[in-house]
């Protein structure tokens, strides 16, 4: 059933891309790349919370697994941690007080699952591992999400934790929304990962903004906007304001500079050049990450302080991503 949901590659965007994309001659690469230092197997996640998410992937690469089960594996680790604020277990919730959640997963061969608006799970990532392996769609949301995954055996849970909650209970005595850049409003675990077959998969898992209206959906779950892999290019995902990057479908931005011949550095730096060119930025946060086929990477943000974890060549570290702000 999953060649089904194989994700179409239009051979239309091949003929279009030169009027679509930029020339490669206007791609200004930042003076500040991230070290790219090719080697595979690797892993690439957001944030410091993608340390231990990298760990757990690799341990499923280095005994030979693939990287669809690598990123699902990694996924969880954040998911399932009530001390990180921002995804699954623990998470901030909406300004009603309800936790909900946000996530989606691809494969090398373009098949994809998702999630949005899910309640009551606490590994998101597993239930759109299931909805790609399992149904002929590509997302589910709300309570139709939360029906499949209690068929599917998914244990219901209370996610709200009692510090989580105590901080929704102190918002609420203003009740102020302003999803300014913050990163504790909207740090998303982003991961892409390489096997040892040379193979790419992504995901993608959060608990959305910070106080976000009731029924919100951020990029995260969006194919093509919170990540996208393409296994004869390269991957990407995204974390910040989602709004920002659906707007720009920014990581299928990312991977098709790419396939035009960027470097994953340039890409990044291009895709938010698109959002620093027509959006309003300054007081928003959107951070990219993006690995090509070799197992060279880049990363790039708006504003200083996006961080992201690096597993490769037996080493998993926490780097600064350069910006477009100092």
């Amino acid at each position: 059933m999953s060649n089904r949901r194989n994700f179409i590659k239009g051979t239309a965007l091949g003929a279009l891309g030169a009027l679509l994309l930029p020339k490669l001659s206007d791609l200004k690469s930042s003076k500040k790349n991230p070290s790219s230092s090719p080697g595979l197997p690797v892993v690439i996640s957001t944030w410091n919370h993608g340390l231990p998410a990298n760990d757990a992937a690799m341990e499923v690469l280095m005994n030979g697994g693939k990287s669809i089960d690598a990123v699902e594996k990694g996924a969880m680790v954040p998911e399932a941690d009530p001390e990180s604020m921002s995804v699954g277990y623990g998470g901030l919730p909406d300004r009603d007080g309800h936790l909900t959640l946000d996530a989606c997963i691809m494969d090398h061969n373009g098949n994809c699952g998702a999630v949005s608006y899910l309640e009551h799970i606490k590994h998101p990532i597993s239930v759109a591992r299931k909805v790609m392996d399992d149904t002929p769609h590509v997302m589910l949301s709300g309570k139709g999400a939360l029906d499949f995954a209690l068929s599917k055996g998914f244990e219901k849970e209370d996610l709200l934790t009692e510090s989580a909650r105590q901080k929704w209970q102190e918002w609420k005595v203003e009740s102020k929304y302003q999803p300014i850049v913050n990163v504790e409003n909207h740090d998303t675990i982003g991961l892409l990962a390489i096997d040892k077959n040379g193979d790419i998969s992504g995901a993608c898992t959060t608990s959305g903004l910070s106080w976000k209206m009731h029924g919100r959906v951020g990029d995260s779950p969006i194919i093509g906007a919170g990540m996208f892999v393409d296994n004869e290019v390269g991957g990407c995902c995204a974390t910040g304001m989602g709004e920002a990057v659906m707007k720009t479908l920014g990581s299928f931005l990312v991977v098709e500079l790419m396939r035009q011949g960027a470097s994953p550095q340039e890409a990044c730096e291009q895709a938010i050049a698109r959002i620093t060119k027509n959006q309003n930025y300054k007081d928003m946060q959107i951070g990219y990450l993006a690995i090509n086929k070799k197992g060279e990477h880049g990363a790039y943000a708006v504003h200083p302080w996006f961080n992201y974890a690096l597993h490769q060549n037996g080493k998993n570290e926490l780097i600064d991503s350069p910006s477009f702000l100092g």
